[in-house]
């Protein structure tokens, strides 16, 4: 789930945000991520100390696959080139399917994203995709004109309109905020006749009154953000936001089966995509696999929270909202290829093929497979309003493979220790883990800077793995169990996403954080 993170209370729409960095750059402050909250005093994910503890007890390890759904990973990264899964049964580039899995030269994972020469970088909404398909069978139509076996879907399909309608003109209205601050600092720029910036912004001398309110705003966010990073991400937001509302009038279930060659509603065909795994933006799968297994100790960058895991690449999750099909098809792939993880960090708010990826769901319990999911970034209570896909399934039973993630940050107070952003739910999110500021790899062989329940969620993928990795006796339910009763506490009141005090039991399951220290404590403890 792309949701960006700045700007977001000035224009109502998130731009995820990061600093590129050298590739031989370690900053330690920025690996906040890996500490421990009794040993360091920041709620990290203890790492550091988990290994420490392993190390004295002689613990030794077996290596674990990690199949990370995402946009692509960059996987010739130095600090991820020796992390990467290889599918030893396929024989690279020579276009035969040497496994017989119906996936030609798979050799890392696999793209459902794209086809014989193209990738899919943008897509259309869920909510778009659905009006649009509905409206092509319903247009016109008015309720007594219905027959009565069609009448619930034809109910559904007004729920879409408004919602479709509502969603579009909050878009335009998005755009309208984007363009006024672009605006302003050109503004700002020809009365200076120099670059926009903090001083320039200061400097300023405004036309009327609107102008005076962006210059306070301006300054609160360039308090935050440097100039120059500030004009990239208007420039993402705009692009952003105007390809959203294109695809929002678009056919792009004909623009997928143009490029990829398949029916996206024909959930029959489980064969098609290819092996460009990396696909045309890798920056959000490359950052989540830094977090979770960027090579340790190697004296570049970052180290990762796990220490012997292979990333396997499955890339489903586009410039929009990914696609059912293609979900449940990237998890039985990772299933089907020996994954013992699986870290989605997405998701969405309408979902036309639910029962497809709960079928996947309960094939990855079959299997003993985790599933590790982030909670969404809208600041929202997911006992109110869940996202998917999500682990509370169409038979009304929850699946126990399944964990899901807030953000937090290295704050140490309860006044920004959750993130602002980060969804959450007393009953639906099982705890918090890293999400802001989070240094991780990203495309071009750098690092950076991003927040994001997406970055949350790999690192508690990230110690789920090390969990199985020491532990490989323990079922994907019972990792789960053990993270859920290990957690960090936090005994005062936290202010929650939505600007409230709250004891963390009422914004989380388990009331804590993510601590693989003291998993790994309880555990030799136990043995």
């Amino acid at each position: 789930m792309t949701k960006q993170i700045l700007l977001s209370s000035f224009i109502g729409l998130s731009i995820f945000t990061y600093a590129q960095k050298s590739a031989v750059e370690t900053p330690e402050n920025l690996n906040w991520y890996l500490k421990d909250p009794k040993a360091d005093g920041v709620y990290g994910t203890g790492a550091t100390k988990a290994y420490e503890m392993l190390n004295a007890a002689g613990k030794k390890s077996t290596t674990v696959i990690v199949a990370v759904i995402d946009s692509g990973v960059e996987t010739d990264h130095p600090d991820l080139k020796d992390v990467i899964w290889v599918n030893e049964d396929e024989i690279p580039n020579n276009g035969i399917d040497d496994d017989h899995n119906g996936y030609i030269d798979d050799v890392n994972g696999w793209s459902f994203l794209g086809g014989p020469t193209e990738d899919i970088n943008q897509e259309a909404l869920e909510l778009a995709r659905m009006y649009r398909l509905e409206s092509a069978y319903f247009e016109g139509k008015k309720a007594e004109n219905i027959p009565s076996n069609e009448l619930a879907r034809f109910a559904t399909y007004e729920k879409i309109k408004l919602a479709f309608e509502k969603e579009l003109e909050e878009k335009q209205m998005n755009l309208v905020n984007i363009q006024m601050i672009s605006e302003y600092i050109k503004r700002v720029e020809a009365q200076s006749g120099a670059t926009f910036s903090k001083e320039t912004n200061e400097a300023y001398t405004p036309a009327n009154d609107l102008d005076k309110r962006i210059q306070n705003r301006m300054k609160t966010i360039l308090a935050m953000l440097p100039a120059e990073e500030l004009n990239h991400e208007i420039e993402g937001a705009l692009k952003s936001i105007e390809g959203a509302i294109a695809m929002s009038t678009q056919d792009a279930d004909s623009i997928r089966q143009a490029i990829v060659g398949d029916d996206p509603n024909d959930l029959n065909n489980k064969i098609y995509g290819c092996n460009r795994y990396e696909g045309p933006d890798a920056f959000h799968g490359t950052h989540v696999a830094g977090i979770i297994a960027a090579t340790r100790g190697n004296g570049i960058g970052i180290d990762g929270v796990a220490d012997n895991v292979k990333i396997m690449v499955l890339r489903a999750v586009p410039d929009g909202d990914e696609r059912d099909k293609d979900v449940a098809n990237a998890i039985i792939y990772a299933v089907d290829n020996g994954a013992k993880v699986i870290n989605m960090s997405f998701g969405k708010y309408w979902t036309p093929h639910k029962f497809y990826v709960d079928s996947a769901i309960l094939y990855a319990l079959s299997k003993d497979v985790l599933l590790v999911h982030a909670a969404g970034n809208d600041a929202k209570n997911k006992d109110i309003e869940d996202s998917y896909p999500t682990r509370r399934l169409d038979n009304q039973t929850i699946a126990p493979n399944w964990i899901e993630v807030g953000a937090s940050s290295a704050a140490t107070n309860g006044k920004k220790l959750l993130a602002e952003f980060s969804n959450y739910g007393a009953t639906t999110v099982d705890f918090f883990a890293p999400g802001v500021d989070i240094y991780s790899t990203v495309p071009d062989y750098n690092y950076g800077n991003a927040s994001g329940t997406s970055m949350a969620c790999p690192a508690t993928a990230g110690v789920a793995a090390l969990i199985r990795s020491y532990f490989p006796e323990l079922s994907a339910a019972q990792v789960r169990e053990v993270l859920m009763g290990t957690t960090s506490s936090y005994k005062k009141s936290v202010v929650g996403p939505d600007g409230e005090k709250h004891k963390m039991k009422e914004v989380c399951i388990s009331g804590g954080f993510v601590n693989a220290a003291n998993a790994v404590a309880y555990l030799l403890e136990k043995k």
